[in-house]
């Protein structure tokens, strides 16, 4: 089955908490602190009536750890909302065997990305800034989600050697045509205005505005979507991709990321530069050579049936180093010694292997499968 495709028995189980409209199409409308300490991490304001839920590493990007994935409005402090999961702790506590406390932090933030698409009362992200990554796993199935004109959202994982992960195959694979596997293939960003048209964002707004639009939904009594919705429009904008904008490019996309293999996609990226001289392909072509040949495969081979079960197994298999180690590779090489050279293991897509996939998405042996807690949906964090 072709990757982020198989919708048919999962839509349901998210389809009527209203995170994400309908239909694949596009749409004009929109729909600080820098201490680390623990109890600094996530600062909560609370109001009468509402709650807002604060990230608050601004010199890490706002990047998860586990005490932050423990967690009404959701935003982040300084220039990011938030630029995923702090993988180059992940990386170090990897480094020197303590794998235990790295299955705790994937545990504890698929959980979290769960009660956020089941939680009963109406929220808002707010995705001002950099929002990457698990960043947006803990954000996109919100009721509400506000882009700004500051916006950045990505998911370069297959750069570092991973996979998108924190609900990203349910959220990529509702986008229109096959620009979901584009995004988790290329880690290419989209702003605000193109988060708008293709359904991840809600809503759309200066970030000049965002200090009106808070007070004026922490006055609201009632918490009726209905009327936060007004709230949230009335600042809102009418906004279109501008011409450069990759969403102007679907067409391409369609033909070449419909294939079932990397290998196939590539060919028909290689086919279209040659036919059009468009340097779009060639820049396309340069991030999937550069992205781990593995990461590749297991991500083109993601489905959406169980997407956090089998997101949680592709993680602990990804940080086990049984097969590969690939993400400690990939964050040594970007993140830490910054020789942007990393030396993947298998180096190329003919040496990745059927079993070297199938073991990343098979059932887990030698511990628990991922529990998310299915009896309340209401969480009491």
């Amino acid at each position: 089955m072709h990757s982020l495709k198989v919708l048919a028995r999962a839509r349901h189980s998210l389809h009527k908490l209203g995170a994400f409209p309908h239909r694949r199409s596009f749409s004009a409308l929109p729909h600080y602190a820098s201490s680390d300490d623990l109890q600094d991490q996530v600062l909560v304001d609370g109001r009468a009536n509402s709650r807002t839920a604060i990230l608050n590493r601004p010199s890490a990007l706002n990047s998860l750890t586990t005490t932050m994935a423990i967690l009404s409005d959701l935003k982040g402090s300084g220039k990011a909302f938030c630029s995923g999961g702090d993988v180059v702790t992940l990386y170090h506590l990897l480094t020197e065997g303590n794998i235990g406390e790295c299955k705790f932090f994937f545990d504890t933030l698929y959980k979290f990305v769960y009660l956020q698409g089941t939680y009963l009362k109406p929220h808002l992200a707010i995705l001002d800034g950099v929002t990457m990554a698990s960043g947006a796993g803990i954000s996109l199935p919100g009721m509400f989600r506000l882009a700004t004109d500051k916006t950045v959202f990505s998911h370069p994982e297959v750069q570092l050697g991973f996979h998108p992960d924190a609900g990203a195959s349910f959220h990529l694979s509702r986008l229109p045509g096959y620009l979901g596997e584009y995004l988790a293939l290329t880690g290419d960003k989209l702003n605000g205005v193109e988060m708008v048209a293709c359904h991840l964002a809600t809503h759309y707004s200066l970030n000049a505005r965002l200090a009106l639009i808070e007070e004026r939904l922490g006055r609201l009594s009632t918490d009726d979507p209905s009327v936060i919705e007004t709230s949230l429009s009335q600042y809102g904008d009418l906004v279109y991709p501008d011409k450069r904008s990759i969403i102007h490019k679907i067409e391409v996309i369609d033909e070449c990321f419909s294939h079932d293999t990397v290998k196939e996609i590539i060919h028909a990226l290689e086919t279209e530069a040659a036919d059009s001289c468009d340097e779009w392909c060639a820049m396309t072509l340069k991030k999937l050579r550069e992205a781990s040949p593995l990461s590749l495969k297991v991500t083109l081979r993601s489905t959406l049936d169980q997407c956090l079960t089998r997101e949680y197994r592709i993680s602990l298999r990804g940080i086990s180093g049984e097969v590969s180690k690939d993400f400690c590779e990939g964050v040594r090489a970007w993140l830490v010694d910054k020789d942007f050279a990393p030396k993947w293991d298998p180096p190329s897509l003919e040496e990745v292997t059927k079993e070297m996939v199938d073991f990343y998405v098979s059932p887990l042996l030698s511990e628990p499968e991922l529990q998310l807690p299915t009896a309340s949906q209401e969480p009491s964090v």
